[in-house]
């Protein structure tokens, strides 16, 4: 074979290998270009939930004593229930305007609607009570009493000898109270209704800030929105033909400046909600601490 053909046949090898070296290339190019960041998990599934609430209400206590004598003040309630509760070593509690007022609320309110009970006939108790009078609180509780009893120190005793209505007298955690008495017509008979409401106001334990959960909300609406972004960009450039050009890189640079946003507003989020977490164990402990 003449050298020019020689010389022909290797120009044809070379120019084919390095044809088929840059489609290789290429092709190895484009699969590296959409090896991306990992994307993050979403976050809403790792926010603690703060602990419920306590609310303690015994079964009413009804008397059917008569005592021509009767008479009940809010201030003589108050006193003997914390005369008892220093017997027992306990703090006395702190007259709350509150709390009187809810009891004032609930004595009326059974006065009007003729029951004797914890929940009205409308199916309103006393968490409703809490939120009308505006008293946030981490434990509630109600004693009621219906009677004619001789007098405070009578009526006090009478709920000592109840052991639900004990339990809230001498609840060590209680701080607060708050106290109403009224003589009235009950069921045709002129009688006492006295409720007592004794709590634990919400600002003796550490809130979380809610504002970061507040921002962890707007970051979490954030990476959603991102995630439909990525998703949509993601199938439209596995799409693309051919996987080349410089339309394909700036699809390609696209999507991992995105993946890298996305992972970096994950990473902030998971540190905001350790911090919010944080403020909720804290506050769950103080709840369910015994003092």
């Amino acid at each position: 074979m003449k050298k020019g053909g020689i010389l022909f046949l290797i120009l044809i090898v070379f120019f084919l290998t390095i044809f088929l070296l840059f489609n290789d290339l290429r092709n190895i190019y484009s699969q590296f270009s959409l090896k991306l960041p990992q994307i993050g998990k979403g976050v809403t599934d790792f926010l603690s939930e703060e602990a419920e609430k306590i609310i303690l209400t015994p079964p009413p206590l009804r008397s059917d004593s008569e005592n021509p004598q009767s008479s009940l003040t809010q201030a003589g309630v108050i006193k003997w229930t914390n005369e008892r509760r220093k017997e027992y070593g306990l703090t006395p509690l702190i007259e709350n305007p509150e709390l009187n007022a809810m009891a004032i609320a609930k004595v009326d309110d059974m006065f009007l609607k003729q029951y004797f009970a914890h929940v009205s006939p409308s199916g309103e108790g006393v968490a409703n009570l809490t939120e009308d009078f505006r008293y946030e609180f981490i434990v509630i509780g109600e004693n009621l009493a219906l009677g004619n009893y001789k007098n405070d120190e009578d009526l006090v005793q009478a709920w000592m000898d109840s052991p639900g209505h004990r339990e809230n007298i001498l609840n060590n955690r209680y701080q607060e109270i708050g106290v109403a008495v009224k003589k009235g017509v009950f069921e045709g008979r002129t009688t006492w209704l006295a409720v007592q409401h004794f709590g634990l106001p919400l600002d003796v334990c550490p809130s979380p800030d809610e504002k970061l959960k507040v921002q962890i909300d707007i970051n979490q609406d954030k990476i959603d929105n991102l995630q439909k972004t990525l998703n949509n960009l993601q199938n439209e450039i596995l799409a693309m033909r051919p996987k080349r050009g410089s339309l394909y890189l700036q699809k390609i640079e696209e999507y991992n400046n995105l993946v890298s946003e996305y992972n970096n507003l994950v990473g902030e989020t998971k540190i905001l909600i350790n911090k919010y977490n944080s403020g909720v164990n804290l506050f769950n402990e103080c709840v369910t601490a015994e003092s």
